[in-house]
């Protein structure tokens, strides 16, 4: 079972939407810290209320490469949105990432209405950041 599997089954048992929010702090709780040296301007996501960076790594073939994220936030919540954007993305091909709308998860996951107007956008924000950067490299 993939980590976004673990995810997707771990919030159908939380009912109560304070403990699917407090799952979301753990998920960010658990997420590797981002190295200071890596909190640049350039891995800043643009659009995000809170500070949110993303790292992209890229390795195999440069006709479709594997990407593979690092992120971090200064917000609790945000960090754990974080962690489910890195679960649906991380390791996947370019072409699968340019073509995966992360927000489809979340709506499955029922969060995105739950989320503040600023923590929607900001999601979006990071998650069109990440696709682009995917068709980019297909497009390579």
């Amino acid at each position: 079972m993939s980590a976004l599997d673990q995810i997707i089954d771990d919030f159908a048992f939380l009912d109560d939407w304070e403990d699917r929010y407090r799952y979301v702090i753990e998920l960010g709780k658990a997420l590797p810290d981002l190295p200071e040296e890596k909190r640049t301007s350039a891995n800043k996501v643009q659009g995000c209320a809170s500070q949110v960076w993303l790292v992209t790594h890229i390795s195999g073939s440069p006709e479709d490469p594997v990407m593979t994220f690092e992120g971090d936030s200064d917000a609790h919540i945000v960090r754990g949105l974080v962690a489910i954007v890195l679960a649906t993305y991380s390791g996947k091909h370019a072409s699968e990432i340019a073509l995966l709308d992360a927000i489809d998860v979340f709506n499955k996951i029922g969060l995105v209405e739950h989320l503040s107007t600023q923590r929607a956008n900001g999601l979006r924000s990071m998650i069109r950041r990440i696709r682009e950067e995917a068709k980019i490299r297909v497009a390579a």
